[in-house]
């Protein structure tokens, strides 16, 4: 089991919300599914990206791996009040992560939240992860497969550019060599996306 900060606050940010829509980006976790459905009364959106990432290799691939992350996302603009992003970005080659940041902060409602793991050390073991979802402050990694990329490690800075437009409400950086990141869209900018 592994503590977790920042998800306790999704799921606040997402229970004061009438109806809301959860759009996560990680392994399809049923537990998961129904911890959301139980406790905070959502829709829930769910897309394994990793598949898709492992479908375009290493290198040639890039642009092929931007262009199809960009395809998929075909929710209408601020139609999610949260996004789980859970590792996703640390097996997103640059151009990729762009387009899947691009869309999150598009189809993110006004005043909803981002929630986003970013390693800080590259792990021993290579593999992707499920989440799964223990209670608002512990959460569960299951490896599953091997990534066909390497791990990238992004700099603060660098994720906060990635997400330009939306701020960061919370940052906590844990003893598992994670960082989650929770952002949050303003109004001001979903006004002017319209």
């Amino acid at each position: 089991m592994h503590r977790t900060l920042g998800l306790g606050k999704v799921i606040a940010h997402l229970a004061a919300r009438p109806a809301p829509v959860l759009l996560d980006l990680g392994a399809a976790v049923g537990s998961n599914i129904a911890f959301f459905g139980e406790q905070v009364g959502c829709r829930m959106l769910v897309a394994d990206l990793a598949a898709e990432i492992d479908r375009h290799e290493s290198g040639a691939g890039d642009q092929a791996l931007a262009r199809s992350l960009d395809a998929w996302f075909t929710q209408p603009d601020e139609s999610v009040d949260g996004v789980l992003c859970w590792d996703l970005f640390d097996f997103l080659v640059p151009e990729a992560a762009a387009v899947v940041a691009h869309h999150v902060t598009r189809v993110l409602s006004a005043n909803g939240v981002v929630f986003g793991m970013f390693r800080t050390a590259a792990p021993p073991v290579h593999h992707y992860t499920r989440h799964v979802i223990i209670d608002d402050t512990h959460l569960r990694f299951r490896p599953y497969g091997q990534p066909s990329r390497e791990i990238a490690l992004l700099e603060n800075r660098e994720i906060i550019r990635l997400f330009a437009g939306l701020r960061v409400s919370d940052s906590f950086l844990l003893q598992t060599h994670v960082r989650e990141i929770l952002f949050r869209k303003p109004e001001y900018l979903a006004h002017r996306q319209r």
